[in-house]
């Protein structure tokens, strides 16, 4: 494999990083209040479901700009307004990242609501792709992604999702809930 596409992944990986974080982040530390608040939509379905909630919505958020802070602070630029720009752009970036994944995940949440899947059950390619294409689409504004980081994303993500989801099951962390 030539060093460039070792090195496109890693700043594909480099960049994707908060959203990643951010949509892992409620399995671990999620819970409490649903954001639906246990509404049903038009068809009785969960509009969202009980897994979806608030702590997890929130800690995500926070976990995916934490990591663009820590992403900042580990591979920050040498002058002090190349920093400041930099600084500004990178706890933005994370933060857009963070809520465009989360956001993806609710939208996907939402879908499989309609189509009766419980939480946690399986939907596949929309699983692996739902957090990271809005995230993308979130990351626009701030910090348009090269075609090629994109495209490496989108390839590499399914196997990864899978990867943690197994781990999480390992884990117990991460489970099909009954009906909601």
């Amino acid at each position: 494999m030539p060093i460039t596409i070792i090195i496109d992944i890693i700043n594909a990986l480099y960049f994707i990083f908060p959203a990643y974080c951010a949509n892992a982040a409620p399995v671990i530390f999620g819970g409490g209040a649903p954001i639906d608040a246990g509404r049903k939509f038009l068809d009785g379905k969960p509009i969202l479901g009980s897994h979806k909630t608030f702590r997890g919505f929130f800690v995500g958020l926070a976990v995916g700009i934490f990591v663009g802070f820590v992403q900042f602070v580990l591979f920050q630029s040498s002058s002090f307004l190349q920093q400041l720009l930099l600084f500004q752009s990178t706890i933005l970036l994370g933060f857009m990242l963070s809520l465009g994944a989360l956001i993806g995940d609710l939208i996907e949440s939402f879908f499989k609501r309609r189509l009766g899947l419980h939480p946690g059950s399986s939907l596949p390619i929309a699983d692996q792709l739902d957090f990271v294409v809005v995230a993308l689409l979130f990351s626009l504004p701030v910090s348009p992604p090269p075609l090629l980081i994109v495209l490496i994303i989108i390839v590499i993500t399914p196997p990864i999702h899978l990867l943690t989801n197994f781990l999480g099951n390992l884990l117990r962390k991460k489970k099909a809930l009954p009906a909601s």
